[in-house]
């Protein structure tokens, strides 16, 4: 558990807060690309880290990242043109540019120059694996856009999504590095309809019904062995379960500064999940959410199946928020809950958020009481907020620094009970951090 300043400590992200600054110091996804499809169409309103922002693609098609106010009467600028490179305020026609720079100023008179010396608040702005992203932090300080695989990838490779989720980004980023949750929270079975339970059990012991050897190993060993190491973008975070036999079945996940996870499901050749974790408000975040694969282009039917939610990739609306969310309960139903599946929720994504809402806002995590199964989310809370202190000290995060770095894979294997995490990362990945470099095939964008 975590004492109550600490908690508080390690959940706010605002502007002054010591994680809020940690934060700061690495590009942050704010939109997807195709939220702003076209030169000098519709601005829009984003809320990043608590601050209230405007994004608008401009007739160039460079994408700004600015104060949503505009600095003569307060009026929003969401309400303003986007014309001729700039997002013109229809109060009294003051226009800024992706830059903050105020490049007309109708109201003054011309011989003052009165425009020169305003400028509104804005942040850098780059676009990356198609998402828009903002560096929020100090000027001097600003690193390299991450080398996350999937960005390095035509794109043609990846599929790229978000998802709303109304909790603090912390606990739905301690969701994706838990490894050991899949066994009730995610797992199915199978019922006959006409199937009498067992009145003595009450519930259907789903390994009988186990049709994968992966599943199977996942249903009979809840309590996986949690192994941990740390590499310059991150942690690795792996749960070997037990088979029956010689062999260990390993789930390794990644955990990448600040608010990235990879899911720890794939095989070789499979499509590799990520997800990335972005505060709104202490209570919301949006998760964008991606699969890719290195090897190959995604098939439309694989793209088809992600619209529909599929993995961590949830089913939304036009306005990004899962069908199936906490308004409606999840849709959750009950006799799914006695024949199917644990939660009774629809889709891996769904069932993870139920979870994670189900915490509160933010997680009380003074009432916790943590075993041998959490020692990644241990890992994770002392990683980070010993970076954040350390910022305060006047010492940057270090990973900022190694963007090169985050070309990391997760995944799994079965591999021999002699060999310990580095030799398995070493025989799955070809490198005892996952790190496989840049792609052969360059991205097209």
């Amino acid at each position: 558990m975590l004492r109550a300043e600490d908690n508080k400590f390690l959940t706010e992200a605002g502007a002054g807060t010591g994680m809020g600054e940690l934060l700061r110091r690495f590009w942050i996804p704010v939109l997807l690309s195709e939220e702003l499809p076209e030169p000098d169409g519709e601005p829009k309103k984003i809320t990043v880290l608590g601050e209230e922002l405007l994004a608008f693609r401009d007739t160039r098609g460079v994408v700004g990242v600015i104060d949503q106010y505009c600095p003569h009467r307060g009026a929003n600028l969401w309400l303003g043109r986007n014309e001729e490179c700039g997002i013109r305020c229809v109060y009294h026609g003051w226009k800024f540019d992706t830059d903050g720079a105020c490049v007309d100023m109708p109201t003054s008179y011309p011989d003052l120059n009165a425009k020169d010396l305003i400028r509104i608040k804005s942040y850098p702005a780059r676009e990356w694996g198609e998402m828009i992203w903002a560096y929020m932090g100090p000027a001097e300080a600003m690193p390299e856009l991450p080398d996350l695989e999937m960005a390095l990838l035509p794109a043609s490779h990846r599929y790229v999504s978000k998802k709303w989720q109304d909790c603090n980004w912390v606990q739905a980023l301690e969701g994706s590095i838990d490894t050991a949750h899949f066994t009730f929270a995610h797992l199915s079975f199978d019922k006959e309809e006409n199937e009498i339970l067992d009145i003595k059990k009450h519930f259907v012991n789903p390994i009988a019904r186990m049709n994968s050897d992966h599943m199977r190993w996942i249903a009979e060993d809840p309590r996986p062995v949690i192994k941990v190491q740390s590499h310059e973008a991150g942690l690795t975070i792996a749960g070997g379960r037990l088979t029956g036999g010689d062999a260990i079945y390993w789930r390794i996940a990644q955990f990448l500064m600040p608010f990235h996870a990879y899911a720890p499901s794939a095989m070789p050749g499979e499509n590799i999940f990520g997800q990335t974790f972005v505060p709104v408000t202490d209570t919301s975040c949006w998760i964008y959410t991606y699969a890719w694969n290195p090897e190959r282009p995604l098939t439309q039917a694989e793209r088809e199946a992600y619209d529909r939610g599929n993995g961590v990739i949830a089913e939304v609306d036009a306005r990004y928020v899962p069908l199936r969310h906490k308004g409606n309960d999840y849709l959750i139903d009950r006799k799914l809950q006695k024949t199917r599946s644990y939660t009774g929720i629809k889709g891996v994504s769904e069932q993870d958020a139920a979870l994670q809402d189900s915490q509160g806002p933010i997680a009380d995590r003074t009432r916790e009481h943590l075993g041998p199964t959490d020692l990644g989310i241990m890992h994770f809370r002392k990683v980070v907020m010993e970076l954040a202190r350390a910022l305060q000290e006047g010492e940057p995060p270090p990973q900022a620094a190694h963007q090169d770095r985050y070309a990391v894979r997760s995944g799994a294997c079965v591999t021999s009970k002699a060999k310990d995490l580095p030799a398995v990362m070493l025989e799955r990945f070809g490198d005892v951090a996952g790190f496989v470099g840049r792609p052969k095939v360059a991205a097209a964008e």
